[in-house]
């Protein structure tokens, strides 16, 4: 093999190792704020970390209370399904307020994407690296929210995982509503037999 093209190949590899290490596992697509990003996303809202549960085998687990809802249906509290393994994932501390652009999971319940716009509120704006990648600062981000899409109600208050709503009978009551379903029975098979023949 000539010098010349040890030299190529050299220069080539080189050139392949350089890329290799400039790519970043974590690099999303620069978004622009607008319509039609934001028709990208089914729930967009502006919600408090109240509870997180971290991961085991499973997605980790935010309960986020909505502030304000601009797109999607929600109730007060809200779940928030995320990645927290691997090189790209949110890390979620409650109280910590956050605009959280999503997909539904379920019908309270949303899966974050890394690449979506959501992001945390600072409370020093110099801390906001969110500016820089997403083009605006998060009142301007609001600001755009509330008036291009506006404020939605929250759907009423979901009482499936009420305590009491699927509670057993106890003894007293379980003989009771069989005497009552008993005489029931009786009374409906003799008017049944006295008036039809």
């Amino acid at each position: 093999m000539s010098a010349h093209r040890r030299n190529s190949y050299s220069l080539l590899t080189i050139l392949f190792l350089v890329l290799c290490l400039q790519l970043k596992p974590c690099q999303c697509p620069v978004t622009n704020l607008s319509k039609a990003e934001c028709d990208k996303y089914e729930v967009i809202l502006r919600g408090k970390i109240l509870e997180v549960n971290n991961c085991g085998d499973k997605p980790g687990e935010a309960t986020v209370e909505v502030l304000e809802l601009f797109k999607g249906n929600a109730y007060k509290k809200f779940k928030l399904l995320f990645r927290c393994e691997g090189d790209c994932f949110y890390q979620f501390r409650p109280g910590e307020e956050w605009i959280i652009y999503s997909r539904y999971r379920q019908v309270n319940t949303a899966m974050m994407d890394f690449c979506s716009r959501s992001r945390r509120w600072f409370r020093n704006d110099r801390e906001d690296y969110y500016t820089a990648t997403n083009g605006n600062d998060y009142e301007d981000e609001l600001k755009f929210l509330r008036q291009e899409l506006g404020l939605h109600r929250l759907l009423a208050e979901d009482h499936s995982n009420d305590p009491s709503r699927n509670k057993v009978p106890n003894t007293n009551q379980t003989v009771l509503i069989l005497l009552i379903s008993l005489g029931v029975i009786l009374l409906f098979y003799y008017l049944f037999s006295r008036f039809v023949k």
